[in-house]
């Protein structure tokens, strides 16, 4: 179930609402446990039961953690919970890639000699699992308490809103949350409308994108024209950060009708001037977790050069890996490893002197061929969309590019162009702009409600809008399911 579907919009969130304010505050988090959990085990069934391991297991960890006094045995539970919890991702994640990777390497050996069918990938065991990690090594360091409560250990892990797609939530962000959290109209309102938002941006530039970037992607890539392979390629840089920003969007909406607040997870990444800004804008939880967990225990940049490098590179194959189960992810982050091994240090004294423009056309051509590794799975593909993208393809069959041609209208162009705009901060920018010669509050009050009201009005539209093209189109997909 997706937060972008019907079933989930008009069925399952108003009656959890529903229940979850008329139970009352004593048993709220228990109403949004077991609705977190019949959420899971709506898409997932029987792996439900992964998801209450995952939980025992790490409460475990955390109870034992705090009982033990001594360093050393702190340090063996630690071990054994993270050695757990990678061991049960990695299964489940890797197990495929391996056993590919096996049989491709050994002749005569085939796959369904080790697994009768292909390992069951559990939608968002990604981030389940690392929230979890982050739980037991913030634990260990004693920059949390462990939790006691089973149940309010169950919700920090299995939260529905954040579940599938994160942000990824430290427990101390939300430990205090979980236990005394406030409500109010105020707080409620402001999630619907940063739902709705999210859920525009899903269904009305994210989806249409995505139709076109998979017809072009589709197509054989030694036919493809060079303007065809860079649309696709704008079109699925597009909607890979409308459909995932969107999400989170919907992610942090949803913990504030509940009475979270989750961390932000994107800051207009598209507008960078480098890959080491970009990533300090896209899929801000996980960068920070990689950060925070991995980079700086293992050295960070206080070494030499080459431990520096060496701890950046290790960080951003992870990273890749993390995103999936393919060779085309690590060599994604290898990609951007390399790119930010060279913004430290040989790009530095540029980056700092070029213009604002030329920086961002520098990025921008930098994080446009990487979406190229991280769209094509097949190497041998890869590099045929890299040939038509650089006119280097011998076109035979010039119907493939007529007959994608055929599906550019003005719908089409108006959703594109929109995708360019919104993508920029906008509103912040006409808000600066407009901030030093308006003074906001000389509003009179039927003016102020005039506004509220258009507002108001704008946000329903768009709901309508994104509702009906729900109900009117069942092409609703979401890329970071599969991770």
């Amino acid at each position: 179930m997706v937060f972008s579907s019907i079933i989930f919009l008009l069925l399952f969130l108003p009656i959890t609402l529903v229940l979850y304010y008329l139970v009352g505050k004593p048993f709220r988090n228990f109403a949004l446990l077991a609705a977190s959990l019949l959420f899971y085990a709506w898409g997932e069934g029987e792996y439900l039961l992964l998801m209450l391991v995952s939980i025992g297991m790490n409460y475990l960890v955390g109870v034992l953690l705090d009982r033990a006094g001594n360093q050393q045995i702190r340090r063996r539970y630690l071990i054994v919970g993270l050695v757990l919890n990678l061991l049960m991702f990695g299964f489940f994640k890797y197990a495929n890639l391996l056993v590919g990777t096996l049989a491709s390497l050994v002749p005569g050996l085939e796959s369904t000699d080790i697994f009768a069918a292909p390992v069951h990938l559990p939608i968002g065991i990604s981030f389940f699992t690392f929230q979890a990690m982050s739980y037991i090594i913030d634990v260990y360091r004693n920059e949390t308490k462990a939790q006691k409560n089973p149940f309010h250990l169950g919700l920090y892990i299995s939260s529905f809103p954040q579940l599938i797609a994160g942000p990824i939530v430290r427990y101390n962000q939300v430990a205090e949350q979980i236990t005394s959290r406030s409500h109010s109209f105020k707080m409620f309102a402001g999630g619907v409308e940063r739902f709705i938002y999210g859920l525009s941006k899903k269904v009305l530039i994210a989806n249409p994108m995505a139709a076109m970037a998979d017809r072009i992607f589709a197509a054989d890539y030694t036919q493809l024209s060079p303007e065809l392979a860079w649309l696709g390629l704008i079109c699925y840089m597009l909607q890979i950060y409308f459909d995932f920003s969107g999400y989170s969007d919907m992610a942090i909406g949803l913990g504030r009708m509940f009475g979270f607040k989750f961390p932000e997870n994107f800051d207009y990444p598209y507008i960078s001037r480098s890959i080491q800004e970009f990533w300090r804008r896209w899929h801000i939880s996980l960068s920070g977790w990689f950060r925070d967990y991995l980079y700086f225990p293992m050295g960070g940049n206080r070494g030499t050069i080459a431990q520096t490098y060496r701890n950046l590179f290790t960080v951003f194959i992870l990273c890749g890996l993390w995103h999936g189960a393919s060779w085309n992810y690590l060599l994604w982050g290898l990609y951007h490893g390399v790119f930010l091994a060279l913004e430290r240090k040989v790009l530095k004294k540029w980056l700092s002197r070029c213009s604002r423009l030329t920086g961002h056309l520098y990025f921008t051509f930098v994080l446009l061929n990487s979406w190229v590794l991280f769209r094509i799975e097949d190497l041998a593909a890869e590099v045929d969309y890299l040939k038509a993208l650089y006119f280097m393809s011998d076109i035979t069959d010039p119907s493939v590019n007529i007959g994608i041609q055929i599906q550019i209208d003005m719908f089409f162009v108006f959703i594109l162009i929109l995708g360019f705009i919104f993508s920029m901060p906008v509103f912040q920018y006409l808000k600066r702009l407009v901030s030093p010669h308006f003074d906001w509050s000389r509003l009179s009050a039927r003016a102020d409600a005039a506004l509220r009201t258009t507002k108001y009005a704008g946000l329903f539209c768009l709901l309508y809008v994104s509702l009906s093209f729900l109900t009117v189109n069942s092409y609703n997909p979401f890329i970071y399911f599969r991770f």
